[in-house]
């Protein structure tokens, strides 16, 4: 099975992964291993093992040979760490020539207090709270000045608009949970690498639950690379 241009995973509140196009197939990687011995594909029941040899010994040049595209659309905050892998190549929204929608990533508040207990048993700082525990009341209360904070820095976004100031400058009240959308285009071997690293328990939620996203076009589109992959992540 695979994906159609359009297909897409919801994500979050207002977010998604969308399917664009993608090149390439698992016995093309075979292919591209086999170009040193002027040899090609022959079938799976042969070439399973060459596939699973390459993958579980590091040899991931033939895994370039296929790629996609997606679209997606996530809080600002989850593209900044996304452009942190930069061997995919991005286009994304910008402010600067369109007003962004106004919709804002608004957490939940029992998963927030979950994370909040999580966060204060945590000994690395990347994950470490301040050493105070939410209490559902508490996050209840400010997920309704969140929406309040929101509403406000829309108004100053659209008053600025209002007064003329360039959409450059207007942007700067627009909070890093206002959704925005871009295309992000790489190779397998870089999708595994994102898959590998987002998708681990250490990774932040909201990107973790967007790189799942991502690993079921992977799996549709390169489904025996995805099972070595799934697999070898055990």
């Amino acid at each position: 099975m695979r994906s159609n241009e359009g297909d897409q995973i919801r994500v979050l509140d207002h977010g998604s992964v969308k399917f664009i196009e993608a090149w390439g197939a698992d016995y093309r990687i075979i292919e591209a291993a086999r170009m040193s011995t002027d040899k090609g594909f022959v079938d799976w029941e042969h070439d399973a093992k060459l596939l699973s040899f390459l993958y579980r010994n590091k040899h991931m040049t033939p895994f370039e040979i296929g790629g996609m595209v997606l679209e997606i659309k996530a809080p600002i905050f989850v593209f900044r760490e996304w452009h942190r892998h930069r061997t995919q190549s991005y286009n994304e929204m910008s402010a600067r020539y369109i007003p962004l929608p106004n919709e804002n990533y608004l957490p939940d508040a029992e998963n927030a207090v979950a994370r909040s207990e999580k966060a204060a048993a945590a000994t690395n700082r990347q994950a470490a709270g301040t050493g105070k525990i939410l209490t559902l009341a508490v996050a209840l209360t400010d997920l309704v000045n969140l929406l309040n904070t929101y509403d406000q820095c829309q108004a100053q976004y659209d008053q600025m608009l209002d007064h003329g100031w360039p959409k450059e400058l207007a942007r700067l009240p627009v909070p890093v949970a206002r959704y925005s959308r871009m295309r992000a285009s790489a190779n397998l071997r870089n999708w595994l690498q994102f898959m590998e690293l987002r998708m681990a328990a250490g990774a932040q939620q909201e990107i973790r639950l967007f790189a799942n996203a991502v690993a079921k076009f992977v799996e549709l589109q390169f489904p025996k690379t995805f099972a070595l992959f799934s697999e070898n992540s055990k």
